[in-house]
Parts: C-alpha cells; sequence; structure tokens
C-alpha cells in the first residue's frame, strides 16, 4: 500500500500557488522535512472545484476510504450507482491524485485527511 499523506484542497491564484512553492522550498533548503507528505490540489474558482469534487464523489471516496481496496464494479454495489457513472468519478478523481490504483489493480486512497480551505472574496 503506498504511504498514506494528506491532502490540502483549496482555491488559488498561479502567482498564490508559486509564493507557497517558493516558501516551502525555502524550507527544505533550510532542512525541514514534514513528518508527513501533504498533497496539494489547488483549482482557480470555486466552481472549477465543485464542478470536480460533487457530492458523489465525495461519497464514493468516503465509501473507498473505509472500505479499502476495491474494484469498481465493488465499489459501484456499494454505493448503489450504474457502473458507468463510477468507473467515470474513480476515473477523475484517479486524475486528481485522490485514487490510486494499488499492485493487484484495486482502487485505493492514499491519504488520512483532506483539509478544504476556501477564501470568500473580501
Amino acid at each position: 500500500m503506498a504511504m498514506q499523506t494528506d491532502y490540502k484542497i483549496g482555491i488559488k491564484t498561479t502567482d498564490d500557488f508559486f509564493v507557497e512553492a517558493l516558501d516551502i522550498a525555502g524550507k527544505i533548503d533550510t532542512g525541514f522535512i514534514p513528518e508527513k507528505p501533504i498533497q496539494r490540489l489547488y483549482f482557480s474558482d470555486i466552481k472549477t472545484l465543485l464542478q470536480n469534487l460533487t457530492p458523489k464523489r465525495f461519497e464514493l471516496l468516503n465509501i473507498l476510504h473505509q472500505a479499502g481496496a476495491l474494484s469498481i464494479l465493488a465499489l459501484s454495489k456499494q454505493l448503489k450507482r450504474h457502473y458507468k457513472n463510477v468507473y467515470g468519478d474513480v476515473k477523475t478523481l484517479e486524475m486528481l491524485g485522490l485514487v490510486e490504483k494499488n499492485s493487484e489493480g484495486l482502487y485505493i486512497v492514499p491519504w488520512d485527511e483532506i483539509e478544504t480551505t476556501i477564501r470568500l472574496a473580501a
């Protein structure tokens, strides 16, 4: 199984993303190594975030996290959803890095926790 990580999901401009990346690089240069890896996934706006992380996909992530490694067929049965729809959601989540395929070809979630921050416009 892959090393468990945490995910930080949010909305950032490209400039904000690079400021954060430079800050992290500076910490690494001084010898700081985080205890647990944190993956970051940023979207340019709330609309894009909600298009990619729908309620059905959050439900899928929750079931997969609780159940452990599952095939898409087993996952679709647990969710009581059509295989084709679950397949599409799994592939989208895999592209985003929120779902991975293990060595047996089953899908897993490689994280312990997702932290989401949405800053409202001032």
